[in-house]
């Protein structure tokens, strides 16, 4: 379960996991999670606890609420743990709204799927 929904003033534990998560629109808040939360887990809790300032992006259920961390989408039962986050330091991460998830890695396997060529780069 989430440890709460805004960081603690003045001491930061290691167990807890702090996210700035961000909106399309740029908007952010903070929150501070448990590293055994998984993607599922935070996207409830965001649901549940939907900030005063994101009312023009409320959305209608948390299943359609979508994590991205360094540029990929985390599945649902992706912990915080798994992804060891840098303890005492506040993650960015982005949330979207989406109804489905790519398969895992089938990006990167369409790409080399339709490219013949090289991926060489000549320096000058």
């Amino acid at each position: 379960m989430p440890v709460s929904s805004q960081p603690r003033g003045g001491h930061r534990m290691s167990a807890e996991v702090h996210l700035r998560l961000i909106l399309v629109s740029g908007k952010t808040q903070d929150f501070t999670f448990s590293p055994n939360d998984s993607a599922t887990d935070i996207a409830k809790h965001v649901f549940d606890n939907w900030p005063a300032g994101w009312e023009e992006e409320t959305v209608s259920s948390p299943s359609i609420l979508r994590l991205i961390f360094q540029g990929r989408f985390l599945h649902g039962n992706v912990t915080l743990g798994a992804l060891k986050l840098p303890p005492g330091r506040t993650t960015v991460m982005h949330l979207v709204a989406r109804e489905t998830l790519p398969e895992p890695n089938s990006h990167g396997q369409r790409n080399r799927e339709k490219t013949t060529e090289s991926n060489c780069c000549l320096l000058l």
